[in-house]
């Protein structure tokens, strides 16, 4: 790897980690596909663990708000949805699954947009953690099906909680994808070398959040749930 790529690994991971610690998610939207392009292994194992020093600084920043209740919640749905990712990832294209939870994630914003707020339910975590766990561990993008039910809420219970709940879900998607073969000792060296850029965005990201929070989170967390599923379907379409 090259100076250069290693320099666009940091200045990428840099733009992620500024754009979650802001709205609450989003790194590996921005992140994954431009690791993918310098080196394919980056994707989706050492996007996944790149990210998890980002959310535990994110979770110690805004601990007085994680709702631990709700994240064990979602966590229940998210560990079948892991298991069957990691093993379509080792056996098959996981493209068409992908497309499908991509497609209902677009749906989810389109209501919540035009329609009722939506509220984080039990039911509606046990669904929406399902989601993230299959999308997040087959793409490494598996923030906006718990997102949209957040969208109605205050800034730092969005990102505290998500940040709970990514926390343990980045551990639970790394261990899935070691053990069915797809994250290794080459992937756990690539998964380093993003850190310097993770803490230089998460630092940014103190001001992101304050201009956010001042009434402005339900559209970013609605736009950047949108962009991040379309480009779900675009990389598994194209």
């Amino acid at each position: 790897m090259s100076s250069w790529d290693l320099l666009a690994v940091v200045g990428v991971s840099a733009l992620g980690a500024f754009v979650q610690g802001s709205v609450g998610f989003g790194h590996n939207l921005v992140v994954a596909p431009a690791l993918a392009l310098v080196d394919e292994r980056f994707v989706p194992g050492p996007a996944i663990a790149s990210a998890a020093l980002l959310t535990a600084l994110m979770a110690l920043r805004d601990r007085r708000d994680v709702h631990l209740g709700e994240i064990r919640t979602a966590l229940i749905g998210r560990i079948p949805a892991t298991i069957l990712a990691a093993v379509t990832v080792a056996a098959l294209p996981a493209d068409g699954l992908a497309v499908l939870f991509a497609a209902l994630v677009l749906l989810a914003v389109a209501i919540t947009a035009v329609g009722p707020e939506l509220r984080p339910t039990r039911n509606r975590l046990l669904v929406a953690g399902a989601l993230s766990g299959y999308m997040g561990t087959a793409t490494s993008i598996g923030g906006p099906p718990l997102a949209v039910l957040y969208a109605a809420e205050h800034g730092r219970r969005l990102r505290g909680t998500l940040a709970g709940f990514f926390l343990v879900g980045t551990g639970m998607s790394l261990t899935a994808l070691a053990l069915t073969g797809s994250y290794g000792r080459p992937e756990l060296g690539l998964s380093a070398l993003p850190l310097p850029g993770v803490v230089l965005g998460f630092l940014a990201s103190q001001w992101g959040a304050r201009w956010l929070d001042a009434g402005r989170i339900r559209p970013a967390v609605l736009a950047v749930s949108a962009l991040a599923a379309a480009s779900v379907l675009a990389e598994a379409l194209l």
